[in-house]
């Protein structure tokens, strides 16, 4: 398969590109590439370097998160001063994670919401999750309590592993090909489903016939060992100190192995996108031939 991690040579957060660049750099995100700064690290602060510790995070817990806008993390145990630290450095990696993605896309500026700023010190390996929690596996992002209703999911994440050890991905097929190898397994929905789980407060807003589909895909893939075992991908370890964008909501990918790393996401509309035409919504609106939201 083509290769899907695309280099780049900048180390500033904030680094001058020019408009010809940036165009080329929207578009390969949004067809479902990866791109990769492999000098672009988050320097933390001589206090922050306790957190590269797995005691941070709460029983049971994967991530430690801050909401947008919010001053406490949640999924998190230690004192409140240290908890406060920690919600300080996870909101410093937000705000600079999305002035990336407006300097590397300024399109984006305006046509994007913020979701939540996670921090992942667990080790990826041997966590014992369900199939459907299970992020080894090769997967699309679909989430069953947010509908997206066609906006694209952006992330942006740095490996902040002081060892340098890399974070390994399997990043897979273009998401054409794999909506057409999973669209005809999904199931329809219920009538008055969408409607039900919005009014039991069990999804934040109503789930569009997009948002269905895609959880379908991310089902439908995710307990198929078969395709888990045989599907096409390419492995791709993110050295310690890197960073990397992409559109999880496109790049088939399952992470394997590694250790603390922070991560940011996007909503970014549709509207905004270089090229509408490559959106999960758009390919699967042609499959289907009908509208989805």
């Amino acid at each position: 398969m083509d290769n899907r991690v695309r280099e780049l040579r900048h180390d500033s957060w904030a680094a001058p590109i020019d408009a010809t660049e940036r165009e080329g750099l929207c578009r390969a995100l949004e067809q479902g590439d990866v791109l990769l700064l492999p000098r672009l690290h988050f320097a933390l602060l001589d206090s922050e370097r306790r957190f590269l510790d797995e005691r941070w995070s709460g029983e049971g817990r994967k991530n430690i998160s801050l909401p947008p806008a919010a001053t406490e993390v949640r999924g998190a145990k230690g004192a409140s001063e240290e908890l406060a630290g920690l919600a300080e450095m996870i909101g410093r990696y937000a705000s600079l994670a999305a002035g990336l993605v407006e300097n590397l896309c300024p399109r984006y500026r305006g046509h994007y919401r913020p979701g939540a700023t996670s921090f992942r010190p667990c080790a990826i390996e041997n966590r014992g999750l369900s199939w459907r929690q299970d992020d080894t596996r090769m997967h699309v992002d679909s989430f069953p309590s947010n509908p997206m209703r066609g906006r694209r999911i952006l992330r942006v994440f740095t490996n902040l592993h002081p060892q340098g050890l890399a974070r390994t991905w399997l990043i897979g097929e273009r998401f054409p090909e794999h909506a057409k190898r999973f669209l005809p397994r999904a199931r329809p929905a219920l009538p008055g489903a969408a409607w039900a789980l919005g009014a039991l407060g069990i999804t934040k807003s109503r789930r569009s016939a997009y948002d269905h589909l895609m959880l379908q895909l991310h089902d439908a893939s995710k307990a198929d060992s078969g395709y888990q075992r045989e599907a096409p991908r390419q492995e791709f370890g993110f050295p310690g100190g890197s960073t990397w964008i992409c559109f999880t909501d496109c790049v088939v990918h399952a992470a394997t192995s590694g250790q603390f790393a922070l991560e940011q996401t996007l909503y970014v509309d549709v509207e905004a996108m270089e090229d509408r035409g490559a959106s999960p919504l758009a390919v699967l609106e042609k499959l289907t031939e009908r509208a989805l939201v």
